[in-house]
């Protein structure tokens, strides 16, 4: 799940920005640019940092995994009697 923290202080800070005379709709200009940021957000593909994680630890236990195969073959081949008909 994303942090919404930061986008409401973002939220706040575009607010601050806005000219005195249109703080009036103060609530209403922070609640659009809260919904503005979050729908740019669900737009783009994202992925938490728990999947991003677990997706890195997949990847880690996989190219360890290669690495040995890749040691064996290696092994294997420095064994094997060089094949004459090659």
């Amino acid at each position: 799940m994303i942090d919404l923290n930061p986008i409401d202080e973002l939220a706040r800070r575009l607010n601050d920005l806005v000219p005195p005379g249109l703080r009036e709709s103060r609530e209403e200009l922070q609640q659009a640019f809260k919904s503005a940021l979050q729908g740019g957000l669900a737009r783009l593909d994202l992925v938490t940092r728990e999947e991003f994680d677990v997706q890195r630890a997949v990847l880690l236990r996989t190219r360890e995994k290669l690495e040995a195969l890749e040691a064996t073959v290696r092994g294997l081949e420095a064994a094997a009697p060089a094949d004459p008909q090659a």
